[in-house]
């Protein structure tokens, strides 16, 4: 029976390779096993750091801590006053609001991307450093800062107010407009990161669209609005994911600028920060646990609709 030179070269190849992984000893199975060794690391920091900690919790959340340590099942007592408890409601609000604001960062971030971005500005990476710098700083220096600028007798703020007659406040004492002046701290010195983040999206859409664009004559803003935001979509997304995640968990400048005025109000209280007060100001752990587990699945919720709706805005070129 006739061999083809084809099938006579693949038997050999076969014969080769069978003597080669028994010479070396490298089969598909010492293969499988170096890649999990390689992965392992990760796959135990995982287990370690991230697993246990959110099993342990979610069995916390249904246990009750005593004074000298130790705890007692109590089933769904924590949940329950999750729901009743008219301070979690306003911490929840209060904490979507900071979300909202949170957000108002990266439209802000966007068009002084696109701004840095002209031809010809001079002092850009000045520029870059300035905004980048509330960035790094750490926010209970932020805090303290603006806690003296929002001084309701001496503050920059109302000097400044003064100037063009409108009468300043107690910004941060006031329970109508603490949220907000904390808000916008919050916008102030996140912007430099999503700054960042915009300008080098921007850099990646090639010129040749915007040379065309304007040959065809559409102007700066018409080149904005069809070029540059489309094409910057895949960018805007991911940094809208880090900006709905870093918000709800917003708790060292919330805590820092917190007015000890009128703490029961709860003006400026988020979820994290009544997390705190219950575990270890009130001794509540289990409630405080509860509270976390719940944190985390509106974390989890508000992700998942970003990437379900996702593919409706989002265009990769």
């Amino acid at each position: 029976m006739a061999v083809f030179p084809s099938t006579a070269a693949a038997q050999a190849a076969g014969r080769t390779g069978r003597r080669t992984r028994k010479a070396t000893g490298r089969g598909p199975g010492r293969t499988q096993r170096s890649a999990y060794l390689f992965i392992a690391p990760i796959a135990l920091g995982f287990l370690v750091f991230y697993l246990w900690p959110l099993l342990q919790t979610f069995y916390f959340s249904f246990t009750s801590f005593g004074v000298f340590g130790g705890n007692t099942w109590v089933g769904g007592e924590n949940y329950q006053r999750v729901v009743q408890d008219v301070t979690v409601g306003r911490a929840l609000l209060n904490t979507l609001v900071y979300m909202a604001m949170g957000l108002v960062t990266l439209p802000v971030a966007i068009v002084l991307a696109d701004l840095m971005n002209r031809p010809g500005l001079r002092g850009v990476s000045v520029y870059r450093a300035l905004y980048f710098l509330p960035f790094i700083t750490l926010p209970t220096a932020v805090g303290l800062v603006w806690n003296w600028l929002y001084n309701g007798d001496f503050g920059m703020v109302n000097e400044a107010l003064s100037v063009i007659g409108v009468d300043g406040r107690y910004w941060v004492s006031d329970p109508s407009t603490a949220v907000y002046a904390i808000g916008t701290v919050m916008v102030w010195s996140q912007v430099g990161y999503y700054l960042i983040i915009f300008i080098a999206g921007i850099k990646a859409i090639p010129r040749d669209y915007y040379e065309a664009a304007q040959l065809d004559g559409a102007g700066p803003v018409r080149r904005f609005f069809r070029i540059t935001l489309p094409l910057l979509s895949p960018s805007i997304f991911f940094a809208s994911v880090i900006c709905v995640i870093n918000s709800l968990q917003q708790f060292d400048l919330i805590y820092v600028m917190m007015s000890p005025v009128n703490p029961a109000l709860g003006s400026t209280q988020s979820i994290v920060t009544l997390f705190y007060k219950w575990a270890f100001e009130e001794n509540s752990q289990g409630g405080a646990a509860a509270l976390a587990f719940l944190l985390m699945l509106l974390i989890a919720g508000l992700t998942y609709l970003q990437f379900r709706f996702q593919k409706r805005w989002v265009h990769y070129a």
